[in-house]
């Protein structure tokens, strides 16, 4: 393993770079490695969000009442749709207990109160669900930025070697040019797939989005139902 490293010519190159140069590659490792993390939390969660999330619209496409919600808040206890369902009823509930005639019905203003609430319900869980994914876009800009500048610090390096050797032959000048470069390689290494990872998991968030939506529609439904005056 030891020798595959040592013959390698892009870890020679590493190697003999400098401490600036190795500064910036920890830095571009290191956001890789946080990028290619990301993108496998967010698949992994993702994934079981949206099937609890389309179970739960399952059960309340044959709901008939307000006790069939309350059901599938419980069934589904400790999950997104669960949390989403048991908040709305607590919105709903609050608006209730506010009815001064004991009517169980929601008047226009009342009604729009609710929708205001779960509306801003999910911003907010889209907000939680866009968490950590500026990390990606952020990778993505300041990567080649971060590879251009250990290159342009190499060159000046590699230049000052030039002058202190007082000889500008291929041989000398060429290991320091690709030690320079080799930064920006690895800068585009880590951006180009961040964007790509930005934009992949921007659209699985649309569809997350789409879900809690439909949830939200499928529930106001139900309240309409219900609770709307006639």
């Amino acid at each position: 393993m030891v020798t595959l490293f040592s013959s390698n010519p892009i870890w020679l190159l590493i190697h003999q770079s400098d401490w600036m140069s190795k500064f910036v590659l920890l830095i571009l490792l290191f956001l890789s490695i946080a990028c290619w993390a990301i993108l496998l939390y967010k698949i992994i969660v993702w994934r079981i969000r949206k099937k609890q999330i389309k179970n739960a619209l399952t059960f309340l496409k044959s709901a008939k009442d307000l006790d069939d919600v309350f059901y599938t808040a419980s069934k589904f206890t400790n999950t997104l749709p669960g949390y989403l369902l048991t908040k709305k009823l607590s919105f709903l509930k609050t608006l209730l207990l506010h009815e001064k005639d004991g009517k169980q019905e929601l008047d226009e203003r009342e009604w729009e109160l609710l929708q205001g609430r779960i509306n801003q319900l999910l911003d907010s869980v889209v907000m939680q669900e866009e968490a950590y994914l500026p990390i990606l876009s952020v990778s993505g800009q300041i990567g080649p930025l971060l590879g251009l500048f250990g290159t342009i610090w190499g060159l000046v390096h590699a230049f000052v070697d030039i002058s202190q050797r007082q000889s500008a032959d291929i041989a000398v000048v060429a290991p320091g040019i690709a030690e320079a470069l080799i930064t920006t390689l690895f800068g585009l290494i880590v951006a180009i797939p961040a964007l790509i990872m930005f934009y992949y998991l921007s659209l699985k968030l649309r569809e997350i989005d789409q879900q809690v939506s439909n949830l939200a529609g499928r529930f106001m439904w139900l309240v309409q139902k219900n609770y709307s005056k006639k």
